[in-house]
């Protein structure tokens, strides 16, 4: 998603991956703007980053009607159907590699597991550092780094399913990052207590705990301000 990364047409190497990602998202997407301190977004432009199908923006817009939001990814074909299913809201989707186009537009921008994907985590902090306005916020979500504990396993498994190749990132690591771009940052357990499906897939899951803890437990949402 940053200068240094091609495209795509989608992010799975399997064909329908990115339309099973995106309905096994939806209930965390939920938690995530519950989670999201800020309720009114009703004048303010919003930026997901790593958009895929849309989904993460219309349910977002159907909870927190905002002013105008943009989507961007790296994988084409996700983007083109994101841009189908938008209707009459107000959003645009682009398949992009450079923010810059973007620069000083953002109010609040989000991503949702894909941070763990990008090759230069510095530069992706600078080019989000740019695009936000003075004061504006960045929520990243992520579980997969070096402390959680299925991330030995999960970094094979995504890696072969995976068109972007996988990174291998500790939490300091995406704090250290986007520290040194200028934000403050802060983070917190990102706290999914919902009910999870029993019949999770046992290659990722070893154990229905596990399933349980994980989006509890080890994954992490990042509160990265931009300081003025």
């Amino acid at each position: 998603m940053t200068a240094a990364v091609t495209s795509y047409a989608t992010w799975h190497t399997e064909p329908n991956g990115d339309t099973a990602m995106a309905l096994s998202h939806h209930r965390y997407w939920r938690h995530f703007i519950e989670t999201v301190p800020e309720r009114d977004f009703s004048s303010k432009t919003i930026l997901d980053f790593g958009c895929s199908r849309g989904g993460f923006l219309r349910l977002l817009h159907a909870l927190r009607p905002f002013r105008r939001g943009i989507g961007i990814d790296i994988a084409s074909e996700s983007v083109a159907a994101a841009d189908a299913a938008k209707g009459d809201l107000p959003l645009r989707f682009a398949v992009a590699t450079d923010l810059v186009p973007w620069a000083d537009t953002i109010d609040v921008a989000f991503s949702y597991e894909v941070i763990y994907l990008l090759p230069d985590l510095k530069m992706h902090a600078g080019q989000m550092y740019r695009v936000l306005r003075d004061g504006g916020i960045y929520y990243a979500v992520t579980g997969c780094h070096t402390e959680n504990p299925l991330w030995p396993k999960w970094r094979h498994l995504i890696g072969s399913n995976s068109n972007a190749p996988v990174q291998d990132y500790s939490p300091q690591d995406y704090i250290e990052a986007f520290a040194a771009a200028g934000f403050d940052v802060s983070v917190k357990r990102f706290g999914f207590d919902g009910f999870v499906s029993a019949t999770k897939d046992r290659k990722y899951y070893p154990s229905v705990l596990d399933a349980i803890a994980y989006p509890a437990e080890y994954k992490l949402l990042f509160r990265l301000e931009k300081r003025v």
